[in-house]
């Protein structure tokens, strides 16, 4: 570091031998921005007002020594990170492994050489200098990083609500399905959690990429022909057969892009829902009849508020149903189409279910 730069630099030293601090004044107050203490009771007045870049600590003083000194230092936040020297007669090797472990980052004995003192105070004010500027480094590089990955979660998030509203708007569905089931998710997941009804699995997802994934429960929609997709009441039995399959086709496209990325949660999350939120309860769902618990609990958890917002808005084959008529519709498919526990969670959060479908 150049003369100007320590001249910058501000050291204390503590010592209750008033000729070591008068030498060490005498030496060092042209180079540094130089203050003496006494003891370590005055280090401390001192430093209410001034924050030194290193203090230079004897060990052994009247009252308090450099050991319950530095152990003061490194227990306050405001000073724990200021680097100290300790400068001490003690030679024994207890001593300085005792004050390295306490903090300090080198352990000088007297008698020492003013050379040698400035020589060490200098390399240690480099070494600080440098670990500076590699931590505002880290953090800027970190922040870039930050910056790049909310980027491209954005990037992500609007490619993906775009593709799924796309699939909505062949089937004559409104976007806000898409958000509002997030919503109903959202809202179902907090109240189970609350309740400790599959709060230990729940906890185990990441909530909110399981949210994010939802987007995709339908994207298997963009194989079926637009005769069955958009038919203006209901399907026959065979068109029916065929709209079914969209949770097969949801799953292979989920699939294919699972194949060219690495591990992704998102995707594991956006493929259970696909596949699984048509499965019922009793069985009699679709696409592989699974029944109960054998369901996995994402799927279950989209069957009830995909419903739940299919029944309140209007749909090709049918008029909205009222906040009341969907709930009486739902309680009475539980231990059938749904869950019974989901069921009786999704009635007791009805009127926040109510006030998001308002908005």
């Amino acid at each position: 570091m150049s003369d100007a730069e320590n001249a910058c630099k501000t050291i204390i030293m503590v010592d209750d031998d008033v000729t070591n601090l008068t030498v060490a004044m005498n030496n060092l107050m042209e180079k540094y921005n130089f203050f003496t203490a006494p003891s370590g009771s005055k280090l401390f007045s001192i430093l209410n007002k001034v924050e030194p870049d290193l203090i230079l600590l004897d060990v052994e003083m009247p009252g308090m020594d450099g050991f319950e000194v530095i152990k003061l230092l490194k227990s306050e936040e405001r000073t724990a990170s200021i680097p100290v020297v300790f400068l001490t007669g003690k030679i024994d090797p207890a001593s300085e492994v005792q004050g390295l472990d306490m903090g300090a980052i080198d352990y000088i004995t007297k008698p020492f050489s003013n050379e040698l003192l400035v020589k060490r105070i200098d390399m240690h004010l480099l070494l600080e200098k440098q670990k500076k500027e590699q931590l505002r480094y880290s953090q800027n590089l970190e922040s870039e990083v930050d910056k790049k990955t909310r980027t491209v979660f954005e990037l992500q998030t609007t490619i993906l609500k775009t593709i799924a509203e796309l699939v909505e708007r062949r089937d004559s569905v409104t976007g806000g399905h898409i958000e509002r089931t997030q919503h109903y998710l959202r809202l179902l997941v907090g109240y189970l959690i609350k309740r400790s009804i599959y709060a230990e699995e729940i906890l185990s997802w990441d909530i909110d990429l399981f949210i994010m994934s939802s987007q995709l429960h339908d994207v298997g929609k963009i194989s079926i022909r637009d005769d069955i997709l958009m038919k203006p009441g209901k399907l026959a039995a065979e068109e029916f057969d065929e709209m079914k399959k969209h949770t097969v086709f949801g799953a292979e496209i989920i699939r294919d892009i699972e194949d060219n990325t690495q591990d992704n949660d998102f995707l594991k999350y956006a493929e259970t829902l696909t596949v699984s939120h048509h499965e019922r309860w009793d069985g009699t769902g679709y696409p592989n009849g699974l029944t109960g618990s054998d369901i996995p609990l994402m799927g279950r958890l989209m069957a009830i508020v995909d419903v739940y917002d299919a029944l309140t808005n209007d749909r090709p084959y049918k008029k909205a149903f009222s906040h009341e008529e969907s709930l009486s519709i739902i309680k009475k498919g539980a231990g059938t189409q749904f869950d019974p526990a989901l069921v009786e969670v999704f009635l007791e959060c009805e009127k926040d279910m109510e006030r998001v479908r308002g908005k």
